[in-house]
């Protein structure tokens, strides 16, 4: 009876043997399974991410194409824009030159405007008359006039008596209605007598007595004039004229000087 019973119990344990293999392998077989389907999970999402990374990396690309042509986009603005300030340097460097070029022209016309009003005011001058007092008489001459008279004067005072004789005929006959008159022919006597034209000398003494016998310097104008005849070596002459100056200006120096030379005269 004990050997039927050890062979149950070897049966049993067999099957407890093959049961424990059969979970086993079903087991392996679920792992398997899970394994394989974690896996194909895995790479759906690599796949995922694949196409995700490259959608980023296309935008990426996009983006920096957007910025590479904006870029350039830039740079050419950024030329025209040089360009622009080149062209606005060369025009503002123009434009100051005829700037400057406007300021020194403006300068010119107004130097000019200078001038031009300046000689008119000189004319206006030379035309208005002014009054002077000579020889105790006093009239109207206009600044030419008195010029004139004033180097002819001059010329005389530095013995300069050829200029003189000049000047003063010139005088005389560019203004003969001028209140110079009287005293230019007193001085004409005197330069014709300084350069020795006694002749011509007594005819501008004699001239000048005759028309304004009242003048200061009549007196000595007779006295001359009986110097010049003197000179001419005509003591006749020279005696009536003196006695003329010593009748007719009595008191002055030059009558006075006028006995004196009588005294001499043969």
């Amino acid at each position: 009876m004990s050997v039927p019973g050890s062979r149950v119990g070897m049966r049993a344990a067999a099957l407890a043997v093959l049961l424990a293999a059969s979970f086993t392998a079903q087991a392996g077989l679920f792992d398997d399974e899970e394994a394989r389907k974690a896996i194909v999970e895995l790479r759906a999402r690599v796949a995922a991410i694949d196409e995700e990374n490259k959608g980023r990396i296309a935008e990426v690309a996009d983006t920096k194409a957007q910025i590479l042509e904006q870029l350039s986009l830039l740079r050419r603005s950024l030329l025209d824009l040089n360009n622009q300030i080149e062209g606005v340097r060369g025009e503002m460097a123009k434009l100051r030159g005829d700037n400057e070029q406007m300021l020194r022209d403006v300068a010119e016309l107004q130097k000019r405007q200078t001038d031009i009003s300046q000689a008119l005011d000189d004319r206006v001058r030379a035309l208005e008359p002014t009054k002077v007092s000579l020889d105790g008489s006093e009239f109207l001459v206009t600044t030419a006039e008195k010029a004139a008279y004033d180097a002819a004067v001059a010329s005389l005072r530095t013995g300069d008596f050829d200029r003189s004789a000049v000047t003063l005929n010139d005088f005389l006959r560019r203004y003969p209605q001028s209140g110079y008159v009287q005293s230019v022919n007193f001085w004409l006597g005197n330069a014709l007598y300084g350069k020795r034209d006694y002749k011509e000398a007594v005819n501008a003494f004699r001239s000048f007595v005759a028309a304004a016998p009242q003048h200061p310097r009549a007196p000595e104008a007779l006295l001359a004039l009986a110097n010049s005849q003197a000179e001419m070596k005509d003591p006749r002459s020279a005696r009536r004229t003196l006695e003329d100056l010593v009748k007719k200006y009595p008191g002055t120096e030059a009558a006075q000087a006028g006995k004196e030379r009588l005294a001499s005269i043969k």
